[in-house]
C-alpha cells in the first residue's frame, strides 16, 4: 500500500518539475526502469534513494512526506 502511494506521489512531483523518468533517473544515478517500478509501486526504495530523489526534485524529505499524506 505505501509503495503505491509513494509511487503516485513521486510521479506527481516528477511531472510537476517537468522531468521525464529518464531525466530523473540520470540525475540520481538510477535506471529509468527502476524509476518506473517505483512509480508503479512495484519496488520499495531505500531511505537513501528517497533522499537522492527528493534532492533532485528540490524538496525536503519532510515536504515529500507531507505530499504523501495529502495524496491519500
Amino acid at each position: 500500500m505505501i509503495d503505491k502511494k509513494y509511487g503516485l506521489t513521486l510521479k506527481k512531483l516528477r511531472i510537476e518539475k517537468g522531468l521525464s523518468q529518464e531525466e530523473l533517473a540520470a540525475r540520481v544515478g538510477l535506471h529509468r526502469t527502476y524509476i518506473s517500478q517505483l512509480e508503479r509501486g512495484l519496488k520499495s526504495p531505500s531511505l537513501r534513494t528517497i533522499e537522492k530523489i527528493c534532492g533532485e526534485l528540490c524538496i525536503s524529505l519532510t515536504t515529500f512526506m507531507v505530499h504523501l499524506e495529502k495524496d491519500e
